[in-house]
């Protein structure tokens, strides 16, 4: 079934968009059937953005929980694919697209994904935000005395520009 997929996005889909452009073009004329295509690509653009950003916060939100990112990131990527499709000239695309943008339909592809996807990393890493090792200590604590840091620097560095200059 999975070597059908291909084949269909190939040969059949096209076929089906322009039978849609002819349909939907013999209905409201050529030049409103343009505009809706240009008018689906711009809605397209602007609810990527859109829900593209809430996509990374809830993604933030459970890396900070030290939850499992899985769902939300699965959620990013059919929300991108929702703007792909949406950007891309046809009606049967945008139908897609469209339904892709609603949660309750990105719920129920991840519920069938799920068993088949897996997210591996160490997400806990991200307790407490992105800045690394907030909350956490990662690797030796050097202790240095006062003596041991100078701000100003050392004239017997070997660090030194060839100018002279530090």
């Amino acid at each position: 079934m999975y070597r059908l997929i291909p084949l269909f996005l190939l040969i059949v889909l096209p076929l089906a968009e322009i039978a849609g452009f002819v349909v939907v073009g013999s209905k409201i004329g050529a030049l409103a059937t343009i505009g809706l295509v240009l008018l689906s690509a711009v809605v397209g653009s602007i609810l990527l953005r859109w829900q593209g950003f809430s996509a990374l916060t809830n993604l933030r939100r459970d890396l900070e929980a030290g939850g499992d990112p899985g769902r939300q990131m699965a959620h990013g990527v059919m929300i991108v694919l929702a703007g792909i499709l949406l950007i891309i000239p046809g009606f049967i695309t945008d139908i897609v697209g469209l339904l892709l943008f609603l949660p309750p339909v990105r719920d129920l592809a991840w519920r069938f994904m799920r068993s088949r996807v897996r997210v591996v990393g160490n997400f806990g890493m991200f307790r407490g935000g992105f800045e690394a090792g907030r909350g956490q200590r990662r690797g030796p604590v050097i202790d240095l005395d006062e003596d041991d840091y100078k701000p100003t620097p050392n004239p017997d560095s070997p660090w030194k520009r060839i100018d002279g200059k530090e």
